[in-house]
């Protein structure tokens, strides 16, 4: 009985040993304070730490589309439909870009030498228009004041300034959503929900997934970056003047067991309503190099539509940067 208890023992330890592997990958929704762990400030905290008043905020309700100059509309023209754009408007020296979501376009470009126009955020009213005017420090506004969008998509009215480091930023409000120039409604045909199946929960029967190739349908444009020159200044002046709000802070430590902020992924707050993550991202200069715009990124349907318009434009000869 011994040497069975014994082979029982080292049977017991061989098991044990054999269940000591890795564990399986698995994924899970998880509420957003789980996810974002004890290294975290509430964003009251971290505005009264700042003496930010939100009352005095410009209330922006969204990010509304991208505007870039460029020296041949004809090649633009080409990349951004093979990017997943169409071209709502056009003239001899400018073209308006648009998604299948509601915003009357999403990028626009202009006939003139390689330049970056800004971003756009839409604002609640021409009060808050005329509150970044009046009362917005460190700006200059490079429009002809509050202009009227009378040839664009939409419409609307305009404001263009730069910041403090001289990025130009944009603002609009009153554009009439999904509406041509003649109030027209433009047709928008969203990309089919796929039914998937998993092992135990199988909706999609006696069916196949197939796709055509093709660019990434745009939804929406999603946000924008760029790579400041002093960027506690330029993350204090956003903040501080507009509602967008630090959802994530990067940083590296200074070696005095202290942290030096060098990026912000920032969102618009709009209190109880559910917003993107980010709009808008700022990040310090790596040495040697000059400010500029980062990137702008678009919202797709999905990760197949994504991996497929990359797979699209690779095919096409464009090289990527990022991603994929």
């Amino acid at each position: 009985m011994a040497g069975t208890e014994e082979q029982q023992q080292k049977g017991g330890a061989e098991t044990s040993l054999q269940s000591r592997g890795p564990s399986p990958n698995r994924g899970a929704s998880v509420p957003d304070f789980t996810a974002i762990g004890p290294d975290s400030e509430s964003k009251q905290a971290w505005r009264e730490a700042r003496g930010i008043d939100r009352s005095k905020q410009v209330k922006i309700t969204k990010v509304s589309h991208m505007r870039y100059q460029h020296p041949d509309l004809q090649v633009i023209t080409t990349f951004l439909k093979d990017f997943g754009l169409s071209v709502v408007k056009k003239t001899d020296t400018e073209r308006w870009f648009g998604g299948y979501g509601p915003d009357p376009y999403v990028y626009y470009a202009r006939q003139g030498p390689r330049k970056y126009l800004g971003g756009t955020f839409e604002v609640e009213s021409v009060a808050e228009l005329e509150k970044i005017i009046n009362s917005v420090p460190g700006l200059t506004v490079t429009s002809n004041g509050i202009e009227e969008l009378t040839t664009a998509p939409g419409g609307g009215k305009f404001l263009s300034i730069t910041d403090p480091e001289g990025f130009p930023v944009n603002f609009i409000t009153g554009q009439s959503v999904g509406t041509t120039t003649s109030g027209q409604q433009l047709k928008k045909q969203p990309p089919e929900k796929l039914v998937v199946n998993y092992e135990t929960d199988k909706p999609r029967q006696r069916a196949f997934l197939r796709f055509d190739p093709g660019p990434a349908a745009v939804y929406k444009l999603g946000h924008f970056g760029l790579n400041v020159q002093d960027f506690p200044a330029q993350m204090d002046w956003y903040t501080r003047h507009f509602n967008i709000s630090p959802s994530d802070i990067l940083y590296v430590p200074t070696g005095d067991g202290g942290r030096k902020e060098v990026a912000v992924f920032a969102h618009i707050d709009r209190g109880q309503e559910l917003v993107d993550h980010h709009t808008m991202f700022l990040t310090t200069l790596s040495p040697g190099v000059e400010k500029h715009v980062h990137h702008a990124s678009f919202e797709v349907h999905d990760f197949d539509t994504q991996a497929l318009g990359h797979q699209w434009l690779e095919q096409k000869g464009y090289k990527p940067v990022w991603g994929m």
